[in-house]
């Protein structure tokens, strides 16, 4: 007697390539690279059908305007259950991590893909939810929701254009994002500790020193809640309280202000101080000289 065989269901593991390309019938437009545990993708397909799959990281699909006036509509399925989606602009969709998806679009359409590893929830949330509690609940994109549009499109910017201070500004994005997916669509709500004023005088002034040990490189979010034993979520909340701006702005002027020494009291060219205070290129220096100090590092050199 021949035995029934058992349906494959596709696996897509976003932390290596090639991540979700092979469900479809094209490759991505655009997609991040070096954010370790959040990932991106735009997309734009031909009509198309995915096989049945299942992500190792928990997957938002957020729906952007289309270009054309014909239905959009089409059915998904999650962990088996089928709904059809009207997918308006700004919908999203919620796909937890291990659950069983697959998803038909009838038109030629764009969308993005934002994949989170579930370990960066865990991180976030360890003082905001057990983590044995931390599930999220899956979501058909039939609902907006601003705040996903609005790190959706930033995460996009940093795609299209690499700027300085980036890999600091993704880390708050993921900050962000996570939190509210803790706040917003996790099984269990979160039960927050009570965290007044600012760092601790200690705290802060090991922060900052170790920033000004490395404003030639890209300080991560994590290594900076990791010296103050909190939090990426928390840490970015108390910085601010104590000093009045985000990290990402104090490392950036940190190192305007560093800059601006090195030109004046260094020989070292325009060139060699952007790379010394981790900018990209000279040109990614003069343009945030120019608008933190108000001139350009030539025009500082000249005057």
């Amino acid at each position: 007697m021949r035995t029934q065989e058992k349906k494959q269901v596709k696996l897509i593991d976003f932390s290596r390539e090639p991540t979700s390309d092979f469900l479809l019938p094209q490759p991505a437009l655009l997609k991040s690279s070096g954010w370790g545990n959040i990932h991106f993708e735009l997309h734009e397909q031909p009509k198309f059908d995915t096989p049945e799959h299942q992500a190792t990281w928990h997957v938002i699909a957020h729906c952007p305007p289309f270009c054309t006036s014909k239905s959009r509509s089409g059915d998904r399925w999650l962990d088996g259950k089928l709904k059809t989606e009207a997918r308006n602009e700004g919908d999203i969709a919620i796909v937890p991590a291990g659950i069983s998806h697959r998803c038909i679009w009838n038109i030629l359409s764009q969308f993005t893909i934002v994949a989170i590893d579930p370990a960066l929830l865990e991180q976030v949330g360890q003082d905001l939810v057990d983590r044995d509690r931390i599930e999220l609940i899956p979501h058909y994109m039939t609902e907006q929701d601003p705040l996903l549009q609005g790190i959706i499109a930033a995460l996009r910017g940093e795609v299209e254009s690499a700027k300085i201070g980036g890999y600091l500004f993704v880390d708050s994005l993921k900050t962000t994002l996570a939190i509210h997916l803790l706040r917003k669509y996790c099984t269990a709500p979160p039960q927050p500790r009570s965290y007044a004023g600012g760092l601790s005088k200690a705290k802060l002034q090991q922060v900052t020193e170790y920033i000004a040990e490395n404003l030639d490189r890209e300080v991560k979010l994590i290594e900076l809640a990791a010296i103050a034993q909190i939090s990426p979520y928390h840490f970015l909340r108390l910085f601010k309280n104590s000093l009045g701006m985000t990290p990402h702005q104090y490392i950036l002027q940190r190192r305007i202000a560093k800059a601006k020494y090195l030109l004046l009291q260094s020989e070292l060219s325009i060139a060699e101080v952007a790379a010394a205070v981790g900018f990209c290129d000279q040109s990614h220096l003069t343009r945030y000289f120019k608008r933190i100090v108000g001139v350009t590092p030539k025009q500082l050199l000249q005057g």
